[in-house]
Order: C-alpha cells, then sequence, then structure tokens
C-alpha cells in the first residue's frame, strides 16, 4: 500500500466539519437548527486548532498547508452562509441579527448599531459592560499581558492624544467579555427584534474609552493555544496532581492559531505578532467576529423555528430493573428513548440491601451527574464501590478530576489509569448476594455515562445478566484495578468480549478473514461496520484485501475517514456513507454475515491508532435474537433511508416498539 491510499486523516475531519456547515445550507433545516449547526462547526474547529495543528506543526507535516487552504475556503463559504442565507430568513421572521461583513472597521459611517436601539445599547455600555473592560497599553504590558485561551480581544490603534501630544501610532488590547457576559444584546423596536454582539456595542463607545485618542482602527483579534496535556509514558506516582499540574498551564500553552479580523495593516499584525510572541503560530484571516461558537446561545427561542419534538420512549415499565433483566436482556438507544433505565441500574444497586459491590468505568463524568451522586449514596449505604475515572479525557480532565475526589471523599474507591494508556471503555458490574448466591448484572455501551450528552448523542447500552459476558467483564475489572500495562502482564483470555490491548484487533482480523475464506468458498458474506472515525491502517488494508476477494463491504463512517471507496482493484466493494443529522451519531456496531448466522457486536472502540493501540475499549457481543433484529433494523435503515431521514425513521421504529 502507498500514501495514495489512504486519505488524509486531517482533510478527511475538515471534509465531516464541511458537512456539518451544510447542514445550515438545507432549506428543510429549520431556521433555529441551521444557526446551531453553524455554532457546532465553529466550536469543533477551535478544537481542530488546539489538538491537531499542533501536532501537525511539529510533525512539519506537509498536510499542514492543505489543511490552511481548506480551513480558509470553508470560512469564506460559511461567511456567505451567514450574510446571504441566514441573516435574511431571520429578517423574514422579524428578527434583526446585526452582522456586518469581516472588510469593515469600527470606523463611524460603518458602525453596525441600528438607530432604533442605539440608545438601549449604549445604557447597556455603561451599566453592563463597562464593568469588564481592561484596556492594555501594549507597548508598556508587552512582558507581563498574556493573551487567554480562545478569549476575544480587539485591537484597537490610536493615533496619538488630541491634547498634549503622544506617539503617532499606539496599540492598546481590549478584552471582549463574553465569559462574563452574554454575547448577544438584545431590544425590540416597532414589533422587530434586534440582536447585536456585545463586539458591535464596544467598538460603538471606543471614545468613551479612550478619550483624547485618535482612533485608526478596531480589529477583532483572538489566540488558540496547544490543548495537549502531553504526559510522560510513565507508571507511578499520583497521577491526579500530574494532570492538575498540566490543566494549570493548559490556558498558557504554545499559541497554534492567531485569529485577525481582515484590513488590519501589515506594520500593525507584524507589531501584534512580535508583541505576543506568535511566531510559531498559524495567521489565519478570519472574519469581523470570531468565537461563532457562542451561536449556541442565539438568544431567540421559537418552536416553529427548530426541530419537530421527539419525546424520548420510556423503555419497559416501574417494575424492579433487576428482577426485569434476570428475565431478558434489554437494549437502550438514548437519546430516542430515555436515559431514565441507565439511572435506575444505578439507584436500584446503591439502595438494595443485597448489593454488595459495584465496579464501574467514567470518562467523561457530566457536570451534575446523578450517576455519580448514586455511587455516592451506594457507598455511604455499605456498598464496596470502586470507580475508574480517566482523568486523560481531553477537556474534562478537571471536572473529572473534581467528582473522582468528591467520590473518594464518600468512600468509594477510585482507581486512575496509567498514564500512557487511556479507559476508554463503557461498563459497569453489579454484584448482589442473595442466599449466599453471587448474581450478576452488567451495563456495556457504546457511549459515556453522561446524562447529558445522552440526549443528543446516539449509542446503545446493553443491560444483561448473562453469564459468560458477566465472567470475562469481572476478569477485565481485576485487572484494571491493578494499574499494569498489558504489555508487560500476562494475557487475559477473553473468548466473548473484544477487548483492546488483548484481543480486539486479532478477533476484527479474524472475522475479516472468515468473510473473505466463505466468498472464496461460493458462500455469502457480507460486512457492515459504523465507526465514529476509521483511521487505522492494518484494519483498513484487511478491508481493501476482503473487498477485492468480492466481500460487499458497507462503511458509516461519521467523521475521519482514511479508507478510500469504490476503486477498482482495491477497494471496488467498499461503500461509504456518513450520517449527518439532528443527533449526533456515536454508536458502534460490527456486524459479519458468516454464512448467516452473523457475529453482532457492539462497543465503545472505533478503528483509530489511538483506540487500538493506546486504550482499553470493550466490544461485546449481542446473543438475545430480538435484540439482534433490532440492531439489524436500524443498521438497514441508516444504510437503505436518505441520511436525512434515517434517524427520523429509527426514531418511529424504536416509538412503535414501546408503544
Amino acid at each position: 500500500m502507498t500514501e495514495n491510499s489512504f486519505f488524509d486523516r486531517d482533510l478527511s475531519w475538515l471534509s465531516f466539519n464541511y458537512r456539518v456547515m451544510e447542514e445550515a445550507a438545507r432549506p428543510a433545516t429549520p431556521l433555529l437548527e441551521k444557526i446551531n449547526f453553524l455554532s457546532i462547526y465553529s466550536s469543533n474547529l477551535d478544537e481542530f486548532y488546539r489538538v491537531r495543528v499542533p501536532a501537525l506543526a511539529a510533525l512539519k507535516s506537509p498536510s499542514l498547508q492543505k489543511v490552511t487552504e481548506e480551513v480558509d475556503r470553508q470560512l469564506a463559504h460559511y461567511g456567505q452562509l451567514l450574510t446571504g442565507n441566514l441573516l435574511p430568513e431571520l429578517s423574514g421572521q422579524g428578527i434583526e441579527f446585526i452582522y456586518q461583513p469581516a472588510a469593515q472597521t469600527f470606523l463611524p459611517y460603518t458602525l453596525p448599531v441600528p438607530p432604533a436601539v442605539r440608545n438601549a445599547a449604549t445604557d447597556y455600555f455603561f451599566t453592563e459592560l463597562l464593568a469588564f473592560l481592561q484596556p492594555v497599553h501594549l507597548s508598556k504590558t508587552k512582558d507581563s499581558f498574556f493573551p487567554g485561551n480562545d478569549k476575544l480581544y480587539f485591537a484597537v490603534v490610536t493615533g496619538g492624544a488630541e491634547r498634549g501630544g503622544g506617539p503617532a501610532s499606539d496599540i492598546y488590547i481590549l478584552n471582549i467579555p463574553s465569559d462574563s457576559c452574554s454575547r448577544f444584546f438584545t431590544a425590540e423596536e416597532g414589533g422587530r427584534k434586534y440582536i447585536l454582539f456585545i463586539d458591535d456595542i464596544i467598538r460603538d463607545n471606543l471614545g468613551f474609552i479612550f478619550p483624547g485618542k485618535t482612533l485608526q482602527g478596531a480589529y477583532s483579534i483572538k489566540i488558540t493555544r496547544d490543548a495537549e496535556l502531553d504526559l510522560e509514558d510513565e507508571y507511578e506516582g499520583d497521577i491526579a496532581e500530574k494532570i492538575e499540574r498540566k490543566l494549570a498551564k493548559r490556558d498558557a500553552g504554545l499559541a497554534t492559531r492567531f485569529l485577525h479580523q481582515p484590513g488590519i495593516p501589515p506594520e500593525i499584525l507584524q507589531m501584534l505578532i512580535d508583541a505576543l510572541g506568535l511566531h510559531h503560530a498559524t495567521i489565519v484571516q478570519g472574519g469581523r467576529y470570531h468565537n461563532l461558537r457562542d451561536l449556541s446561545s442565539f438568544p431567540v427561542k421559537d418552536a416553529r423555528l427548530s426541530y419537530p419534538a421527539w419525546p424520548a420512549k420510556k423503555e419497559g415499565n416501574a417494575s424492579s430493573l433487576f428482577q426485569r433483566i434476570t428475565q431478558h436482556d434489554i437494549l437502550l438507544h438514548p437519546p430516542y428513548e430515555r436515559y431514565d433505565t441507565v439511572l435506575q441500574f444505578f439507584n436500584e444497586a446503591a439502595i438494595d440491601p443485597d448489593v454488595e459491590e459495584i465496579y464501574v468505568t467514567m470518562y467523561r463524568i457530566a457536570r451534575d451527574s446523578r450517576i455519580a451522586h448514586a455511587l455516592i449514596s451506594a457507598s455511604r449505604n455499605g456498598k464496596r464501590v470502586t470507580v475508574f475515572v480517566e482523568l486523560k479525557a481531553r477537556f474534562d480532565e478537571a471536572n473529572n478530576l473534581q467528582w473522582a475526589r468528591q467520590m473518594k471523599q464518600a468512600g468509594v474507591k477510585i482507581v486512575y489509569s496509567i498514564p500512557a494508556l487511556k479507559v476508554h471503555a463503557k461498563i459497569a458490574l453489579i454484584k448482589k448476594n442473595i442466599r449466599q448466591r453471587m448474581i450478576y448484572y452488567g451495563l456495556l455501551a457504546t457511549g459515556n455515562l453522561n446524562e447529558k450528552t445522552a440526549r443528543f448523542y446516539t449509542d446503545h447500552i446493553l443491560l444483561t445478566g448473562n453469564h459468560d459476558l458477566m465472567r470475562e467483564l469481572e476478569l477485565l475489572f481485576i485487572f484494571l484495578s491493578r494499574r499494569k500495562n498489558p504489555r508487560n502482564t500476562e494475557k487475559i483470555s477473553f473468548q466473548h468480549l473484544l477487548v483492546a490491548q488483548f484481543n480486539l484487533q486479532d478477533r476484527f482480523l479474524a472475522l475479516i478473514d472468515r468473510e473473505i475464506q466463505n466468498v472464496r468458498a461460493g458462500k455469502p458474506a457480507s460486512i457492515i461496520i459504523k465507526l465514529n472515525n476509521l483511521e487505522e491502517r492494518v484494519m483498513i488494508e484487511k478491508l481493501y484485501e476482503a473487498s477485492n476477494a468480492g466481500v460487499p463491504i458497507t462503511l458509516l463512517v461519521r467523521s475521519i475517514c482514511c479508507c478510500i471507496p469504490g476503486v477498482p482493484g482495491m477497494s471496488g466493494n467498499i461503500v461509504v456513507k456518513r450520517i449527518v443529522d439532528r443527533y449526533l451519531e456515536h454508536g458502534r456496531i460490527f456486524i459479519f454475515h458468516n454464512n448467516g448466522n452473523e457475529d453482532i457486536f457492539l462497543g465503545s472502540a472505533d478503528w483509530m491508532n489511538r483506540n487500538i493501540y493506546r486504550r482499553i475499549e470493550v466490544c461485546f457481543p449481542l446473543y438475545d435474537e430480538k435484540l439482534r433484529a433490532e440492531i439489524k433494523e436500524i443498521i438497514r435503515l441508516q444504510t437503505m433511508e436518505p441520511e436525512t431521514r434515517s434517524q427520523e425513521a429509527i426514531y418511529r421504529l424504536l416509538s412503535s416498539r414501546s408503544a
């Protein structure tokens, strides 16, 4: 295989983010949802510059230039979409969203604050915004001023004092306090609703902030910094303390992007680069407004302009959940179905007098986690509770650390993963002692035990008492509690679970090989795989081998996909589909035909280098025939229905099941 046999990882991701943006261009997408998709696009791109661009720069990757060019192209389209499509649509609904073209500056004849609401906006400036403004004279404080990560600022250029003389040209840095105030100001006048960025209200009052100065320009700027914590490959010491020290330094990380408004004079731009130490950052010309992820808090609520409600369905009835699991396996599909059943799983365990032990992995803990509260109650109720908290879940480290300490204070045994290995598995085990007989109940999932993300991430959660699965789940929890590197310890033999670092990659390769052997023997064969990301080349090359042997392969890959489909002699039997809709596709599903006796697995593992080689992941089989049929029907809808209708079809399917 050559480099031309694989899509570039970062360009593939950018194509996904562009697809997110395109949801805002679809006529069928409700107006407020279009605005939300633009917010998601902006948020995704900011994270890309915090996480991926530093790696590309450090490796001096030749793709960095292509990445920069693609981002520039996308941002141009973003601006056209917002100004050419969404602003007129909003105006047609009586909403005047004041959004100026990028090239215009603060000068009086281009001020965007409408006269109809200028008095109200000025009052807001004096009573609210002014309390948070902190202008900094750059030439006098450049050694002590440090621009925050992804914070918003103006670079205000003055031409000296009108009274008493002064320098010919000076630069001030003025913060835009979007972290202390709402990003938007609203006012109603003449039956219309006006929405303004606070940026423009501040621009409108720069004369008050810089009295006696000749204002030459005000340009919005933002600096994005490297988000990598860079933990060493060490296995001793207090990982929590190391994480905490690294977190304290994250927002002081190396600048990776300097985003500035167009029209800034070259000499002023160079002065900023020199004064702020931005020589190694990628210099990006953006729009007049940055941090458009703030559109997620766009101050309009109107059901007519949003998606029609899909009330989440309740699984089962109000009876004891453990009794129901004993009778049959349960498969949940949030957000189509309510997350209450997962909460009940932990709540019942916390109070049940027969429950003796609880084990659970937590990768991204919700800010106000009811699951964590249940685990605390369980510990205080005398249960032995062990929680494996992943402190290296990017951007959730501080929250996870806080919860870990709170649970530890309540008597919960907290176990952290070793620095070089993340525990990404989504699993839990409950052990009940009923008349001196141990009964096990397990939870295995494709997504995090997080009540917030469960409202908009599509996932699958298996609740089961299957003896074979529970025995292996217990073995895995015993291993995790030892905090050892799997490469340096005796391997556990898993026959049912697929566990990264133990058997996951080998088993998947063997399952693909079996399809190859079947098709060569004239038997029916097929592979259907649904993932968030597909990057790892060993797995892709095996899929190419299967394709060349004649195995039909369908891939549902939401984000990064380095597999190139449809190339004769390489991937002619591979079809790739991407689904972007109102919910974020997050579940991982693996279906191997096996001559009509399908092997079906769900799990936490994408086929990325990190998942296969640097994480503990768990994929689990579905044995219950009813649940297998349900997953197959969901996959059928996602492969056969238009991508913009498959989620609605799944909602109807699951609603009819719950009726």
